[in-house]
């Protein structure tokens, strides 16, 4: 068997790869993404790097050569930015990947998307894969990786769409280490009571999932999961949790909700019409900072096989190792 894995050089992509090399049935991985760093290098000989854009038709082409499954972990993932450049990043990459996957008889196309897509200022708990989405999504990124599953969802790939929640472990540049970047910046309080639940993926659980889907029996097809522990948590004891192991002071300053939610409306109006920079506050990330939000993968569990295998405490303890020993060295832009 013949792998394209997308964003083979960003925390999921990487993870990714390193369990792909170690199924008997791969025969090669074509590993792409913009750029490669030392610290994400895989040297395998399954595996080939070909870096370059995705937003290139042809780049894409060339790609497709022998492939028989797609993951498409690609993505620019952030709270704020231009709907021209989510597009650019989230859509026209997957219409290009789906175009060249059609072509070359590719046999199955797994996608990596996003429970943003569900988020509509409320406490939402235990949502599923069939409930209703927002009218209006909560900023670019999560439009965009809507759009980019219509895609799929409307081409005649045989596809899997996985919509995995808060990605914690090795190699997170993203979650953990934005808020550390904020606590260290002096700028992190806890939202609300601190009591929100929320569910936490541990990347090597999200990693399995995609192994299942490679294998996914026909009635598995064509179908959107979502992936988490299972097993919500008080969202500040975590953080709080992460904050101390690596040796810094826990969160305790509180601010309210209304508070919290108009300051972070007055930085997005300031962002969009003067810096034209990412605002230090989102309403998007007040929501997910003080927020219930759950997931029911029920659906995975019966149709994937999907059982979590590693624990939110496991996955926090190898962040927590991971953060001290790769300090200073970490991108989190």
């Amino acid at each position: 068997m013949n792998i394209l894995l997308t964003g083979a050089t960003g925390f999921l992509g990487y993870r990714t790869l390193e369990r792909l090399i170690q199924l008997t049935a791969v025969d090669k991985i074509v590993a792409t993404g913009r750029s490669l760093s030392s610290s994400r290098e895989i040297a395998n000989l399954k595996v080939t790097y070909v870096l370059g854009d995705l937003t290139n038709d042809s780049f894409v082409r060339r790609l497709m050569e022998n492939i028989d499954v797609v993951i498409n972990t690609a993505s620019l993932s952030s709270p704020w930015g231009s709907e021209s450049s989510f597009y650019m990043a989230n859509v026209i990459t997957q219409q290009n990947l789906i175009n060249a996957s059609i072509n070359h008889k590719v046999k199955r196309f797994i996608y990596i998307s996003t429970p943003s897509i569900y988020y509509n200022g409320e406490d939402r708990e235990l949502v599923k894969e069939s409930d209703p989405l927002p009218i209006n999504f909560v900023n670019n990124y999560s439009k965009t990786k809507r759009d980019a599953e219509i895609l799929l969802e409307k081409s005649k790939l045989t596809y899997i769409i996985i919509r995995p929640r808060a990605l914690i472990g090795r190699g997170d540049t993203v979650i953990m280490s934005r808020l550390i970047k904020a606590h260290s910046a002096g700028r992190l309080k806890i939202i609300g009571d601190g009591n929100n639940i929320v569910d936490l993926t541990s990347v090597g659980n999200v990693v399995e999932s995609i192994m299942l889907s490679i294998d996914a029996s026909k009635n598995a097809l064509n179908q959107a999961y979502n992936i988490t522990n299972d097993n919500p948590v008080i969202l500040w004891y975590y953080i709080n949790l992460v904050l101390e192991g690596i040796g810094k002071s826990k969160v305790e300053k509180v601010v309210e909700f209304k508070v919290a939610h108009r300051v972070a409306s007055i930085l997005e109006w300031v962002s969009k019409w003067i810096t034209k920079k990412e605002p230090s506050l989102t309403k998007y990330g007040v929501g997910i900072l003080s927020k219930n939000f759950t997931l029911d993968i029920s659906k995975a569990k019966e149709l994937l096989n999907y059982k979590p295998i590693i624990s939110t405490e496991d996955s926090i303890k190898e962040f927590i190792k991971w953060h001290k020993e790769n300090e200073g060295d970490q991108d989190v832009s």
